[in-house]
């Protein structure tokens, strides 16, 4: 059994809430993150620069975050701030959102989220990880999104130990065949895109962990993202969400049933009203349009799992 050779107390940035972070959209349902709704913990398997593996268990006590690190053996403090990094990474923790929030207040319909410590959105320690992610819900329900993510890890990842495993490295997926993800993975047409992308990135071909610093103008980056086989307009503008960029919609089949919901009686809507009606809040709008198709997820501390929407789900 790993012992827990590290424990850290985080302090979270103003008007931050853990909890909606985790649940701002499906990426906590994927392995290999985990979490455990009665005391709001989330965990995955982190691999770090070297190869290794380390556990993380993150959960909120107080006014700050708890980190729990396991790992095998001694965890240089190296690998520790390595390991811390990655979580603030995938909680954006150290991402400036004070401007979004003083935009939100300036709207009374979006008050709401400044006082409930919105806007954050949970992403992988990975750029390869979220891509990979994202062609895994393009075209398919969420519970096929779930199975392929589930296949990819047990069959391409590192065992943390009987029962978790680390996220697919580029090589390792480089190195399957589209035959195999077809058939073992079920990732059917997706195959191609996910073993070019892979081969690319271990190749050195695309630097993609490049982006989330980027100083590309947004339409620059989506076009690189664009670029990629398997990623479209759908893909792309969630994609930049994880980027830090918000200006794009990322309009897929359930947002769109989403929203006919909330302002058209269930009747069929265009993109191009749906565009219109956020193209004034500029480069917010991408993120108030997702927190308010998804504001009811947060009406529950946490909603049974056969009510989960499918999301993210389909282009």
């Amino acid at each position: 059994m790993a012992a827990v050779v590290a424990r850290r107390f985080l302090a979270p940035p103003p008007r931050f809430n853990f909890w909606r972070t985790v649940r701002s959209h499906g990426w906590y349902d994927l392995p290999p993150f985990e979490v455990h709704p009665p005391g709001q913990v989330l965990k995955r398997v982190l691999r770090l620069a070297d190869g290794s593996l380390v556990h993380g268990v993150v959960s909120e006590t107080g006014h700050r975050l708890s980190v729990a690190l396991h790992s095998r053996g001694v965890l240089p403090s190296e690998q520790r701030h390595e390991a811390i990094r990655q979580l603030r990474s995938c909680l954006r923790l150290d991402e400036d959102f004070s401007l979004f929030h003083r935009a939100a207040r300036r709207y009374p319909r979006y008050r709401w989220i400044v006082s409930a410590g919105s806007g954050r959105m949970l992403r992988a320690p990975t750029v390869f990880e979220d891509i990979v992610k994202m062609i895994c819900t393009t075209n398919c329900s969420w519970a096929l999104t779930k199975l392929m993510a589930q296949n990819l890890v047990e069959k391409y990842g590192e065992p943390w130990d009987s029962t978790r495993r680390s996220f697919p490295t580029p090589a390792a997926l480089a190195g399957a065949t589209e035959r195999e993800l077809r058939r073992e993975i079920r990732a059917g047409y997706r195959a191609s895109s996910l073993v070019r992308l892979a081969e690319e990135v271990a190749a050195g071909k695309r630097d993609i962990e490049s982006w989330r610093t980027s100083s590309l103008a947004t339409e620059d980056l989506c076009r690189e993202l664009l670029a990629i086989h398997g990623v479209g307009p759908y893909a792309a503008g969630n994609l930049l969400k994880l980027l830090g960029r918000y200006d794009h919609l990322g309009l897929d089949s359930w947002v769109r049933g989403q929203y006919s919901a909330l302002y058209a009686g269930g009747r069929a809507v265009s993109d191009d009203t749906i565009e219109r009606r956020y193209r004034p809040y500029g480069m917010w709008r991408g993120l108030f349009f997702w927190l308010e198709m998804t504001r009811y997820w947060h009406e529950e501390k946490f909603p049974k799992k056969q009510e989960q929407p499918d999301q993210w789900a389909a282009e």
